[in-house]
């Protein structure tokens, strides 16, 4: 089985109308019989129409029963939940913003948004500090692939006070980076207890090579995909949450050029969205990887003092306690049958009160927002590769909210939760609006009422 990304040119659609539907059948009637998608998003959208980009499964055996549409499933939700307000936290993985496009440095961000929630739902990308992972204490830390089921309708996130992790790691040529692994997975279990029953090295080794597309995503390649799945299905019953330790093939010069090019984007985290999005589609896991080092060469560069957002890997010789300490009580998924006998405490679309987003950002959680009015909260300061404007789409008044930066962010959603309109904190404040109808209007309104009533009674 092979995992790659393609790009996809779509016509623009009048008004954007209906826009999640439209782009789901149209990329449905580009992709090949034997291509499921996995992983999607709108690079660039204009008058003309959308380019887009698709991660697909291809050649995928007999154990893989993924509908091929079924990242484009969307269920409306029938009400919205007041009792608690709960807010998603996104910073696309590979797409080089600004704020988290690099090591776990949106983590601030994810302490000041959830002081202003009770519940903030974010995934490993915004967090993953190689060795540091500052989850806030009621953060929830998601696979990105199960956000975006969760928005779209589909399934439910239930809390737990932990998981049992399986590890899976490559066999390495030098057994340094295996002693590595295992010595990170027993500090974990001796510093903050996790449970952790098996870990697994794999000698057919799943291939995963690093590339750019043509809009500066970091994407990629994965390769011999099966030899894992086969793994994962072996041990199925001895595990809650999957951890993957792996390498990630890039051209020698990156692990030096990245440090020390602060516009060049993160090249490994588009292929390890690509592989733990399938998994947890597949598995119906939480699920989080770390590129297992290449070699002693690439461990001993000098690299000297880097860019602050990207110090904490080379202070890190795993990259795998932030995956360890996230994945140890991330939430399970509860599936539409599970939902449907009303599983207590579980959390659904109908308990999102907001989303926060990096300007310009159009994927499938954004468009499920869009479809389920969800507030969505835009930060300009956040820039990234993606060229769109969220004004263009056709979002309810008041629920497409551009603030400057994560500071202004926060008090729209403190607004949000105190019921206080926005307009009404600023100045000038508007008019009060006053729409007078004559009474002419008004009669004719009320003599057509009093002859409805006549019709229906006779």
């Amino acid at each position: 089985m092979l995992l790659y990304e393609k790009e996809i040119s779509i016509p623009v659609v009048a008004g954007h109308k209906d826009l999640l539907s439209y782009l789901s059948s149209a990329v449905l009637e580009k992709i090949s019989p034997n291509e499921i998608p996995i992983r999607f998003a709108v690079t660039q959208s204009n008058g003309r129409g959308y380019k887009c980009e698709l991660g697909v499964l291809r050649d995928p055996d007999s154990s893989v029963t993924m509908e091929k549409d079924a990242i484009f499933k969307f269920k409306k939700r029938r009400y919205e939940s007041f009792n608690k307000f709960n807010a998603v936290l996104l910073v696309p993985t590979g797409i080089g913003a600004e704020i988290g496009g690099h090591s776990g440095d949106a983590g601030p961000v994810s302490r000041l948004l959830a002081s202003a929630c009770d519940n903030l739902i974010t995934h490993p990308n915004v967090v993953n500090a190689s060795d540091i992972n500052e989850l806030p204490e009621n953060g929830l830390y998601v696979e990105g692939s199960i956000i975006t089921r969760l928005l779209m309708g589909n399934i439910g996130l239930q809390k737990v006070p932990s998981n049992r992790l399986m590890l899976v790691m490559d066999k390495h040529q030098d057994p340094l980076f295996h002693d590595a692994v295992v010595n990170s997975v027993s500090a974990a279990r001796a510093a903050f207890g996790l449970e952790c029953p098996k870990v697994v090295m794999v000698e057919d080794n799943v291939l995963m090579k690093a590339l750019f597309s043509s809009s500066g995503r970091a994407v990629g390649i994965i390769e011999r995909f099966e030899h894992l799945c086969e793994v994962l299905e072996k041990y199925k019953s001895d595990y809650d949450a999957l951890a993957l330790s792996t390498k990630i093939n890039v051209p020698l010069n990156y692990h030096e050029d990245y440090f020390k090019d602060a516009e060049m984007v993160n090249p490994w985290g588009g292929v390890e969205a690509m592989l733990t999005h399938t998994i947890s589609s597949l598995f119906n896991i939480p699920s989080a990887h770390s590129p297992m080092m290449t070699s002693r060469e690439v461990l001993e560069l000098q690299l000297g003092i880097v860019d602050p957002r990207k110090a904490a890997e080379v202070v890190s010789e795993t990259y795998l306690h932030c995956i360890l300490k996230g994945l140890h009580r991330s939430p399970r998924i509860i599936t539409e049958e599970q939902l449907s006998n009303q599983q207590e405490g579980a959390l659904t679309a109908s308990d999102i009160s907001c989303m926060v987003i990096p300007c310009g950002c159009i994927g499938l959680p954004t468009l499920a927002a869009l479809e389920q009015g969800i507030p969505v909260i835009a930060v300009k300061e956040n820039k990234n590769q993606m060229k769109n404007k969220l004004e263009d789409l056709p979002f309810a008044p008041g629920k497409l909210l551009l603030v400057n930066n994560y500071l202004e962010a926060v008090g729209v959603m403190n607004a949000l939760r105190a019921g206080v309109s926005l307009e009404t904190v600023r100045r000038p404040i508007p008019q009060t609006k006053v729409e007078r109808i004559s009474p002419k209007e008004e009669i004719s309104s009320f003599v057509k009422e009093e002859e409805k009533q006549d019709s229906v009674s006779k």
